[in-house]
């Protein structure tokens, strides 16, 4: 039985396409499904930000085939572990959750490493630094779920 695996962030264009991206470079992908989804609607169907698709580039990774979707309560139901990038999504899967077991499968994504910040910034608004920054963040703690999930 596959291991099922979501990253979550706002728009789901930024921080979650990056995690999940990563994450699937360092997992068996016949034992472990990730995908990622955003809390908020305002980008649905549409492929990550450019700049992420272009630092998941620099590291060898194309996610440039991800399509932006929402998170939903059925998402409960599928995935065994659900990761939010910062504190307000972590709060918005929240509560939508309809019982403990639920709210037990969400954690944040940097609570998986230690960091000296505990919440992946959103770069969005920011340069391509951020981006890179970002991946960086993501890619330590994806290294430590991925040697959990071996």
């Amino acid at each position: 039985m596959k291991t099922k695996v979501l990253m979550v962030c706002l728009g789901n264009i930024c921080r979650s396409p990056l995690a999940e991206g990563i994450l699937k470079s360092k997992v068996d992908s016949s034992k472990v499904f990730v995908d990622s989804a955003g809390t908020a609607g305002y980008h649905v169907g549409n492929t990550p930000d450019e700049r992420s698709i272009a630092v998941a580039q620099k590291y060898g990774l194309d996610i440039s085939a991800q399509k932006c979707r929402r998170f939903t309560e059925m998402d409960f139901e599928v995935f065994d572990r659900i990761y939010a990038m910062d504190a307000s999504n972590f709060s918005n899967i929240i509560k939508l959750a309809r019982n403990t077991g639920e709210e037990r499968k969400v954690k944040l994504l940097l609570d998986e490493v230690d960091f000296e910040l505990n919440e992946v910034p959103d770069p969005y608004y920011g340069g391509a630094d951020g981006f890179e920054k970002v991946f960086q963040m993501v890619d330590l703690a994806c290294e430590a779920i991925a040697k959990k999930l071996m």
